[in-house]
């Protein structure tokens, strides 16, 4: 027997705070819209947040936005309640919008808005959902036990088991399938021009008439991040093998020779060389630059699953063994305090 389900648009969570939409929405409106392709349905974005009915800035800049990124429909939820997050109140309207339009697929980013929404709605739905994946992709899938044969089915794909394993994980019958997917891991799409954005709003009603919400935002503190790795072309990062805190001056300075930034593994942000903002990995960022330089970094599989993409990768290390000789483009064996301060004067002095 076969199952042949396709019904149904692919949903993204268009996160948003004051009208500004997070980072991780356009790379999931990448990965959306290829699967959306392949199932023949429409890419939907969840709009949620509150602005008085009015579709002007930062509203329509938002809803533009989405469009241009690869969504079909953006169905809007406007409500007061919705100002800022509280995950009983969006937890209820996307519910709610679930049940009312029947998405098959429902993705969420891996940020802590979406880590806190995305399970609890799963659990609302009494469906599945996989976090932190790495990749999405249809396929089939066929259950051993009773050999039904299930197609056009999402394949959630992501590390297990301390990233020993990469894992993919199906949810062939109790839908939406839903994931959480980890910033960096997607491509937006190029973004697309002249759209006509007043066609493809969809106004849905929140729901929320009579729906006690337990808390209430007294006040929002930020802190705004001095770190942006993923949006740096070249980084430097430094492993347990630079061996203090204090070597890893070294590699800002050759960072700031290079015009770049300084990230660092799990073991590195561990021991207190660099701070967490910098790690670079499974549990930390996942980037793309066109020139990674890796110092005293061994290599391990948690650490490769955030940089391997790297355009090019210089690799040093003392041991001519590290596994991270085996992705590297250009490895140099040797002590990081020799070799970067002659790195640092070649460059200075070309410069």
């Amino acid at each position: 027997m076969a199952t042949d389900r396709t019904e149904g648009e692919v949903w993204v969570f268009a996160e948003q705070e004051e009208g500004k939409l997070s980072g991780i929405v356009f790379e999931l409106l990448g990965k959306a819209r290829e699967l959306a392709d392949k199932l023949g349905v429409k890419v939907g974005a969840v709009l949620m947040g509150s602005w008085g009915g009015d579709a002007s800035s930062p509203l329509e800049k938002a809803t533009s936005a989405l469009f241009a990124g690869g969504a079909d429909v953006v169905h809007l939820i406007d409500d007061s309640a919705l100002k800022v997050f509280r995950n009983k109140a969006y937890r209820h309207a996307l519910v709610e919008l679930v049940k009312e339009c029947s998405p098959q697929i429902v993705i969420f980013g891996a940020t802590h808005m979406g880590r806190d929404l995305g399970p609890s709605v799963a659990s609302a739905l009494r469906c599945g959902l996989t976090a932190d994946c790495t990749d999405l992709q249809i396929g089939d899938f066929t259950d051993k036990k009773t050999g039904e044969v299930f197609h056009n089915v999402l394949h959630q794909i992501r590390p297990a088991f301390g990233g020993n394993i990469i894992a993919t994980i199906v949810n062939a019958r109790h839908w939406p399938q839903m994931a959480t997917v980890r910033e960096g891991v997607m491509k937006p799409v190029e973004p697309k021009s002249k759209v006509e954005v007043e066609q493809r709003i969809v106004r849905h009603s929140s729901r929320l008439d009579g729906v006690e919400i337990p808390t209430e935002v007294v006040e929002i503190v930020r802190k705004v991040s001095s770190v942006n790795l993923k949006g740096s072309r070249i980084i430097v990062a430094g492993g347990a093998g630079v061996g203090s805190a204090a070597n890893f001056k070294l590699l800002h300075e050759l960072a700031a020779a290079l015009g770049g930034a300084v990230g660092g593994s799990r073991a590195a942000v561990d021991l207190g060389y660099c701070e967490h903002e910098r790690q670079i990995g499974q549990t930390g960022v996942t980037v793309r630059p066109a020139l990674m330089i890796s110092c005293g970094i061994s290599g391990a599989v948690q650490h490769l699953a955030g940089m391997q993409d790297s355009q090019k990768i210089i690799a040093i290390n003392t041991d001519k063994d590290a596994p991270i000789f085996k992705v590297a483009h250009y490895g140099i064996v040797g002590d990081l305090n020799v070799v970067i301060p002659k790195l640092i004067k070649a460059i200075k002095n070309k410069g």
